[in-house]
């Protein structure tokens, strides 16, 4: 097709094999879309696309997406709300016409696709690169490849995740991501171990499920933070590495700064929290000489 389609908040380039979304920037735009910036979203990746009237003189082209072929709407699970659909174009309603036309050329080309059945593996290429985000309870890091990382906050960690330390998992021996929107009540990223695969009643490994706030493989949200435009991305990220990578495959990158040596300072308050922790009674002598050791070690 090799045309373009500019909408209220992205461009959508049309190709001959895929469709490319280029994001704006601005204050009105969707923190998301800006850190989204640019999708390159393959023929069969979509099952299908749609035009329907929006709000207040605007029609939507919708591009539905392949079941199991995006990894950031795996991640998202159904949670993402009209205004963070990265599928929709709005555009003013005088440009209907021009937008019918284009569904009509992607659905021409969906047509020999079979695109009706879930997708092998991703299409979509995640999110690129090292990835951050801070919650209410801790720091998350992904070093783009393999691994990710949990740090603890000290004003806001638990202290059955005090107890257990900060976290290191590598993808391959996680099964999946869990993601709440921090727009929802109780938001939250938790990271799935192999051993630990979700259940349908909820629990995991035929275990109940434990509560994200006691879980150390659980980040909570809360208070406003990890907002969706960074932490969905991260969980997309994670999931791509955890499933292989497929259109998302990347070199290695550098390795984050939660691995490297801490700030003397932050590590003293750490150390302080712990002995309160201790006096109150939460954590044993056994555990509060191993962690001050663990985090002494870090200087």
């Amino acid at each position: 097709m090799g045309d373009e389609l500019a909408g209220i908040h992205a461009t959508w380039e049309f190709e001959s094999d895929a469709v490319v979304i280029r994001f704006e920037r601005g204050i009105r735009i969707p923190k998301l879309f800006q850190a989204l910036r640019e999708r390159r979203i393959p023929h069969e990746a979509l099952a299908s696309v749609t035009l329907a009237p929006g709000a207040r003189g605007t029609v939507v082209l919708h591009a539905v997406p392949r079941a199991g072929a995006d990894p950031l709407i795996e991640a998202a699970a159904g949670q993402l709300k009209c205004g963070n659909d990265p599928y929709r174009l709005v555009l003013p309603a005088d440009r209907e016409t021009l937008a019918e036309y284009y569904r009509d050329e992607l659905l021409a080309a969906l047509a020999p696709l079979d695109t009706e059945r879930p997708a092998d593996g991703f299409l979509v290429e995640a999110p690129r690169g090292p990835q951050s985000f801070k919650a209410y309870d801790g720091k998350a890091y992904f070093d783009g490849v393999s691994e990710v990382a949990f740090r603890w906050s000290w004003s806001g960690a638990s202290s059955e995740k005090w107890k257990a330390g900060d976290q290191t998992f590598q993808a391959r021996e996680l099964s999946g991501v869990e993601w709440r929107s921090p727009e929802l009540f109780e938001g939250y990223l938790r990271l799935l171990p192999r051993d630990r695969e979700a259940v349908p009643d909820g629990g995991q490994g035929g275990r109940p499920a434990m509560p994200p706030d006691h879980d150390p493989a659980a980040l909570v949200f809360g208070g406003g933070r990890g907002p969706v435009h960074q932490s969905l991305p991260f969980a997309a990220a994670v999931l791509a590495a955890v499933r292989g990578g497929g259109a998302g495959a990347r070199v290695p990158v550098a390795v984050p700064a939660a691995t490297r040596p801490r700030d003397p300072a932050g590590v003293a308050e750490r150390i302080r929290h712990l002995s309160e922790l201790h006096q109150a009674g939460l954590v044993t002598d056994e555990e509060f000489s191993v962690k001050k050791a663990e985090l002494l070690a870090e200087l």
